[in-house]
């Protein structure tokens, strides 16, 4: 049986793998996702100056109530609306998608088709 720490190294390493080819620019930032039990958080990176343009997660709607748990679609779906409302109020409208080593399934699609659907490119 595979534990949960070979899991998380294995998530590690395909992450790693996949941030030796994408990179953010000034011009094309790189979406950056985490998606935890609990949580789901995104960031817009420009890698060439090290600094975080905008970020967005569950935790404020959750705070509130008009978010639950990052354990369903529907709030992914919300963060990713969320990070691209603030990615077109910086002027910015392509970007680079970081999955951070997760599948493109589930939770982390739903949140990148969100951010599509609001009207990102990537």
């Amino acid at each position: 049986m595979i534990s949960t720490h070979d899991r998380e190294e294995a998530r590690k390493r395909r992450h790693t793998r996949i941030r030796k080819k994408v990179a953010g620019t000034t011009e094309r930032p790189r979406l950056a996702i985490f998606v935890s039990l609990k949580h789901v958080y995104a960031q817009l990176i420009d890698d060439s100056k090290g600094i975080t343009l905008a970020a967005a997660s569950n935790l404020k709607g959750q705070a509130d109530g008009s978010m639950g748990t990052a354990t369903n679609a529907s709030a992914c779906q919300a963060v990713g609306r969320d990070i691209a409302e603030k990615a077109l109020a910086l002027g910015i409208k392509t970007v680079a998608f970081d999955r951070g080593g997760h599948s493109y399934h589930g939770r982390v699609k739903a949140l990148a088709e969100a951010a599509r659907a609001a009207g990102l490119e990537f």
